[in-house]
């Protein structure tokens, strides 16, 4: 199987060599790793693929390995792949939709746990069990109100508030050049307020060009002393409906990267929890804990958050509520810490401002943000810089 691997790659266009296949073959024998899918992937990732930018390439290369090579599933309680191929699409009316019940939080992981005790095959288009297409909580391509989406794309409903797959996401891009002039000019505005040191410092270059004018006579130029003190911690909400505003959001951090010299960046994924990421390659192994966050970087610095706050409301207000993972505490309670220790902060929505009052969440988030949300836009983005420079 693992010759089979290695021409696997190699026909996605992975340029795997012999040695480093040699490379992986010792690697296993040594016992490195556990026994686990997980950390096979990574140790044949590291092994294997010298060049980050084949990351993307390795992954789908083996995820496309893995689906071929699976012969059977675990003895364990799982959710075949059959019940949610989806070869059903029901259409609902609006009517139709508004009738659906929510369930509320509680009562959904019971159902869920309840469904995956008693289902015994696979459902398409129906309105209870694990399937797809239908009007059910559970499965993926339907629509329900409040759902768990299960091992396939969504909808586009984007109304899931649990979803069960392993998800991969990019870095923003820091070098985006195009468009991204305007957003340099307003976040420029927050620079004008951060100046120190002498009132007045010497501009050689025109005194040199002023004395030359006057004959020789010396003619000092003064300019006032300017310093890039300003310090901004950035966090950057990546995947999932975040998707759609990817370009805007490059430009705004190429701009913050060339305008403040002092510019450290994390990314979390819909709401700021117990702990967050400087990589998306790497989330899954390399988190900081937002307290150690929170005691490294003082007041001095400014707090600019930059996500759309579109979300299942569960994610702000309960623990456990996270779309991806449990968390002990809830998004509302994390964010009021960051606010805590940066009072100057700030909340860049992407999301187009008339969409602002149909998101419940958004509305959340405005409200433990006492309303310093604006928009990603020239004016929005002045606005927030000017309330950063107060």
């Amino acid at each position: 199987m693992l010759t089979d691997f290695f021409y696997h790659l190699r026909a996605h266009k992975l340029p795997v060599s012999v040695q480093e296949y040699l490379t992986l073959l010792e690697a296993l024998r040594s016992g490195v790793m556990m026994p686990t899918l997980d950390d096979f992937y990574h140790l044949a990732r590291m092994t294997l693929v010298k060049d980050e930018t084949l990351f993307d390439r390795y992954d789908q290369a083996f995820g496309a390995f893995y689906r071929q090579a699976q012969a059977q599933l675990p003895e364990d309680k799982a959710i075949p792949m059959d019940w949610l191929l989806k070869t059903f699409q029901k259409n609902l009316s609006p009517e139709e939709k508004a009738a659906i019940e929510k369930h509320g939080w509680q009562k959904l992981m019971e159902l869920f746990k309840k469904t995956l005790e008693e289902q015994q095959e696979r459902h398409a288009g129906g309105n209870k069990w694990i399937g797809t297409g239908g009007s059910s909580a559970f499965g993926h391509g339907g629509y329900h109100p409040e759902g768990i989406r299960l091992g396939g794309p969504s909808a586009g409903n984007r109304t899931a508030v649990k979803v069960w797959e392993k998800r991969a996401f990019r870095d923003y891009d820091d070098q985006q050049e195009l468009g991204t002039r305007n957003f340099k000019m307003a976040l420029r505005r927050l620079r004008h307020f951060a100046r120190e040191g002498a009132d007045l410092e010497l501009d050689l270059d025109q005194t040199v060009s002023s004395t030359a004018r006057n004959a020789g006579f010396l003619d000092l130029q003064m300019v006032p002393e300017r310093h890039n003190t300003v310090k901004v911690l950035m966090l950057l909400d990546v995947g999932g409906s975040m998707d759609d505003h990817v370009s805007r959001v490059q430009e705004l951090f190429s701009a913050a990267r060339s305008e403040f010299r002092h510019l450290e960046v994390f990314y979390f994924h819909n709401c700021p929890y117990e702990s967050l990421w400087k990589h998306n390659s790497r989330r899954a192994t390399e988190r900081f804990d937002t307290w150690d966050i929170l005691r490294t970087y003082n007041d001095d610095w400014r707090l600019v958050i930059v996500g759309d706050a579109t979300m299942s409301p569960y994610e702000i207000l309960h623990p456990g509520g996270s779309v991806e993972h449990h968390n002990a505490e809830a998004g509302a309670a994390w964010l009021q810490r960051l606010l805590d220790n940066w009072p100057r902060s700030i909340w860049l929505n992407p999301e187009p401002e008339g969409y602002w009052p149909y998101r419940q969440s958004i509305a959340l988030i405005r409200d433990i943000m006492h309303g310093r949300m604006y928009s990603v836009t020239v004016s929005g983005i002045e606005q927030g810089m000017r309330w950063l420079s107060r």
